[in-house]
């Protein structure tokens, strides 16, 4: 009996946590346009929020190889990106030309002290969330190895449906 109520318990936390919806962080993006986390969207379409760090490794690689890709993704399903930079304060300053010099075309947040990444139980970079048209987090993944990027894609996808 207990065993049962603790499965039962666990899958309707799972079945929670699979369709959680943004928590309201005020963040800044790199032009200083204070930004609701809860209100993030993609005019009804599936987008991507993806926590990163100018100093990870495994972030920027990640990062780069979405942006190889970025466009057939847009054409393929019009999901957006954000790129919430984990960088602290002290640094913060360095973000911007960062993300020009590599060229990216996400939406760049900043979240200098961890705010969001707390909110969202984020404990390192990289960690994605892809999130419905409905602003549902529906899949989540920590950390990335080279062709991550496809199960991202998948997940985006079956966000779609």
């Amino acid at each position: 009996m207990f065993k049962k109520a603790l499965l039962m318990a666990a899958v309707a936390l799972s079945a929670f946590t699979a369709s959680a919806e943004l928590p309201s962080v005020t963040l800044k993006d790199m032009h200083g346009k204070t930004v609701d986390t809860a209100k993030l969207s993609n005019d009804g379409k599936p987008f991507i929020i993806d926590f990163w760090a100018t100093w990870c490794k495994p972030c920027v690689r990640e990062l780069k190889a979405i942006a190889d890709v970025y466009d057939e993704w847009v054409d393929e399903t019009g999901v957006k990106i954000y790129a919430v930079s984990l960088d602290e304060a002290q640094n913060e300053q360095r973000v911007k030309p960062f993300v020009e010099n590599k060229g990216w075309e996400y939406e760049v947040l900043l979240d200098p002290n961890g705010d969001f990444k707390r909110q969202l139980g984020v404990s390192d970079p990289p960690h994605v969330f892809v999130v419905d048209g409905e602003g549902n987090i529906v899949w989540n993944h920590q950390g990335y190895v080279d062709g991550g990027e496809e199960e991202i894609l998948e997940a985006v996808k079956k966000a779609m449906k």
